[in-house]
């Protein structure tokens, strides 16, 4: 083992030397991604497991106090408050996060988020002794919370912190930890683990270890050195966080790069929510985040999921047994989150979020067909059962990698907060709407459903082929000027041509 480490110090000694950061930067990742969107994800997967036992707790808390059975109307509806409130909690966590990000930073702001974690999961741990299912749903509420200001707060950290070289791969790593969270979230959830009729609440109480260790991990990071400079002047901060994650001999350049930034802002304040909206320099910038966020719910990766455990029934899978192939498409998720992060910085954004989408559409088609002739031949369920599992990959080597990618990099420092605000809200919206409405689309349309998220699926793909710009390697300044020849027409010129143009003057 010594002699490995050995032969592994000149590569490392070459990366530094290329200008890659330092370790630091990494585990600085691994410190916000666990008390962000693993949190996420792992709470919007564990709720599941529980489902039997938590509405027989329900039933029973019901007749211990008014000495009558609970209609199944209304029990049905109390377990959907329960499940849903997490993404009215989400969309509340966003705007607090948003917020909070401006007025204490981002590395503070995440500290504090932890312990709204901490009393969700003492309400939903105590909601069986005390007899009081009404905790859970304040449980839930305050988990979903805490998951808004995570996934909002998270990815602006992340965008602040990364040099533009690695910028791609460094914000994939939310959905990386996402996708491990849900996958988490299902197994800790299977019966033989925390899944049972007696260890559901610690099921649901498990949240606080995430928050915990994100408690004892993130006070050894700096803050945002973005933030320090553009929004707190503070240039010696800005410098040692900047050292902290470089090292003293690389830390130059982006230094050089936040303080063009810096300059190019001229003071500039934090933009609120409504004056971006009526900012004609950043109009197809939110035109843009607003609909991959919504292409993110209304995509049918929900739908996929719907379906699943209807495919893998008709492929002769016992029922018991399906929770744990279920566990197949968790894995598929986490390969392709982390294929993505391997291929954005080199395959660029445009590429992967564009294909992911065209794939997505082609299997849709494909699903419809497999779904509607299911009873025909029994080798059909297999091929339905490898559409779900390729448009879950396409999922995530594109929407599911890319978005937050895309967020984070169509904004400078003055409107990047309230973009997230934005974005994040639009996600939580959409998710909640889907949420109720799916049922209603499923019903209706049954397999015919996916005709529907092929359209959007296509939509999506074209209005990002002819609207958002490659950003791979590009300045947060460079980005923004790509967007003003949309933003302002043909007739704009960007600071550069400007400063030919008076060279040429001059020479003349």
């Amino acid at each position: 083992m010594l002699g490995t480490a050995v032969e592994y110090q000149p590569l490392l000694h070459k990366r530094s030397r290329s200008g890659i950061p330092t370790k630091k930067l990494f585990w600085a990742v691994c410190a916000v991604g666990i008390g962000g969107a693993f949190q996420y994800g792992y709470n919007l997967s564990v709720i599941n497991a529980p489902t039997t036992h938590v509405q027989k707790f329900i039933n029973e808390t019901w007749y211990s106090r008014y000495h009558s059975q609970l209609h199944e109307d209304l029990l049905t509806l109390i377990w959907s408050v329960i499940a849903s409130v997490f993404t009215v909690g989400g969309l509340v966590g966003t705007f607090i996060g948003g917020h909070a990000a401006v007025k204490l930073g981002r590395k503070q702001t995440l500290l504090v988020n932890n312990v709204v974690a901490i009393l969700a999961a003492l309400f939903m741990g105590v909601a069986r002794p005390a007899g009081l299912f009404e905790l859970l749903i304040v449980g839930r509420f305050l988990i979903g919370m805490n998951a808004g200001v995570g996934m909002c707060v998270q990815p602006l950290y992340l965008g602040e912190i990364a040099p533009k070289k690695i910028r791609g791969i460094t914000s994939v790593s939310i959905n990386v930890f996402l996708t491990v969270g849900i996958l988490s979230g299902q197994i800790v959830g299977l019966r033989e683990v925390l899944g049972g009729e007696n260890s559901w609440p610690l099921l649901l109480s498990s949240c606080a270890i995430p928050a915990l260790i994100q408690l004892v991990a993130l006070p050894c990071f700096p803050e945002s050195p973005r933030y320090l400079l553009i929004d707190k002047k503070n240039e010696y901060q800005c410098q040692k966080a900047l050292k902290s994650f470089y090292g003293v001999h690389h830390y130059q350049m982006e230094m050089d790069d936040i303080q063009k930034e810096s300059n190019a802002l001229n003071g500039e304040k934090q933009k609120k929510i409504l004056e971006l909206f009526f900012d004609r320099s950043v109009k197809w910038q939110l035109i843009t985040i607003i609909v991959t966020n919504i292409g993110q719910q209304l995509c049918g990766i929900n739908a996929i999921y719907f379906y699943a455990e209807y495919v893998f029934k008709k492929s002769g899978i016992p029922i018991e047994k399906i929770p744990y192939v279920t566990l197949g498409t968790g894995v598929c998720e986490c390969i392709t989150a982390m294929t993505c992060g391997l291929l954005i910085d080199r395959a660029g954004r445009r590429l992967l979020i564009i294909g992911g989408y065209s794939l997505m559409a082609l299997f849709c088609i494909l699903l419809t067909v497999t779904l509607t002739f299911q009873e025909s031949y029994p080798w059909v369920p297999y091929f339905s059962m490898s559409a779900i599992l390729a448009f879950i990959l396409s999922f995530g080597l594109g929407p599911g990698g890319v978005t937050n990618t895309l967020t984070a990099e169509l904004f400078t420092q003055s409107s990047r907060t309230g973009a997230f605000i934005i974005g994040g809200s639009v996600n939580w919206i959409s998710f909640f709407v889907i949420g109720m409405v799916f049922p209603f689309i499923v019903n209706g349309l049954n397999q015919y459903c996916f005709l529907f998220f092929f359209v959007m699926c296509i939509l999506i793909a074209g209005f990002i082929y002819t609207i958002v710009p490659e950003t791979k390697n590009k300045s947060f300044l460079d980005i923004k000027d790509d967007f003003q020849k949309l933003n302002y027409g043909q007739s704009y010129k960007s600071p550069h041509q400007v400063e030919d143009s008076i060279d040429l003057d001059e020479t003349m």
